[in-house]
Order: C-alpha cells, then sequence, then structure tokens
C-alpha cells in the first residue's frame, strides 16, 4: 500500500510518539540550544500545517509548515520514524508539503536542519533547496543548515 499524507492534529498519542522520539533524536545529535523544536503547542497555533505520512494507517512521519504573512514559510518537525525509514515517507512528505505551500501562496519555503544530517540535507537538495546563510534564530548557530527554495508561480503540467 502506498504511503498516504495528509494535515491532521498534531496533539493525538501518535503525533506526541512521533514528536519524542525526534525531540530524542534531535538532542542526540546536537546541543539543546542549537535545536530549535515546535512543541505541540506551537504546532496547533493558527498558520502551521502538520502533515503525517501514513503506511497502512500506521503514522510513519511527520512535517509542518509555519506560514508568514509575508509569504515565506518555514518546514519545522520533519521526522521519520526507524521503522519507516526507506519507504519514501520523507519524500511523500515533502511532495504535499510543497502542493499545500503552492495553494497557500508561499513563495519561499526555507528550513534549518543541521551537518549531521547528511540524509536531509540530501532530500532537501533532491527537492531542488539550496543552503543559504543562516537566518532568524538560526544565525551564529555552527549546528545550523539552512536552506530555501522559491517557490513556482505556477505548477507545471506532468507528461
Amino acid at each position: 500500500m502506498p504511503v498516504s499524507v495528509a494535515v491532521e492534529p498534531a496533539r493525538t498519542p501518535e503525533l506526541l510518539e512521533l514528536l519524542r522520539l525526534s525531540d530524542e533524536y534531535a538532542f542526540s545529535l546536537y546541543p539543546p540550544e542549537s535545536c530549535y523544536l515546535l512543541d505541540v503547542s506551537e504546532l496547533e497555533a493558527d498558520g502551521v500545517r502538520v502533515f503525517v505520512a501514513r503506511e497502512n494507517g500506521i503514522a510513519g512521519g511527520l512535517v509542518a509548515l509555519v506560514l508568514q504573512p509575508d509569504g515565506v514559510a518555514e518546514i519545522k518537525r520533519m521526522f521519520v520514524a526507524e521503522s519507516a525509514r526507506g519507504l519514501g515517507v520523507a519524500s511523500a512528505l515533502m511532495r504535499e508539503l510543497e502542493l499545500r505551500a503552492r495553494a497557500e501562496r508561499v513563495h519561499t519555503v526555507r528550513l534549518e536542519t543541521g551537518p549531521a544530517q547528511p540524509e536531509a540535507i540530501a532530500l532537501y537538495k533532491k527537492f531542488g533547496y539550496r543552503i543559504v546563510p543562516n537566518f532568524g534564530p538560526y544565525i551564529g548557530d555552527e549546528f545550523s543548515v539552512c536552506m530555501e527554495k522559491r517557490m513556482e508561480k505556477r505548477m507545471k503540467k506532468r507528461l
């Protein structure tokens, strides 16, 4: 069965567990002051969309899109459970997130990841994101790698 992705509320037992695992993973790689993780209440805020990937009904990954009034959005909390890695979950999340970003009239999507996550950097590069100077709270953080992508004004037709 293919991976399905939908926007879901952040405060469910399955998603709380994914967020806990995401926290654990981030804190195993970086010092606490370099972990810019949104908590569940921040994920419930207006302008935040939480995408959940499911395979056979089981949540295997999530990502949030934080919309800003200026047409910029930031990717936060991208995480795929170890049991779901290698199944295309991250790519499915990115495809759906970008579709929603375009629908929300976002012109630029930004993100922050870290140098200890080469797989994440490779995923974002595959989707056309490029490394940019650190922005916002990430300025001066040696454990931050910032990336962005300008969104196309209209979607290209598939052949």
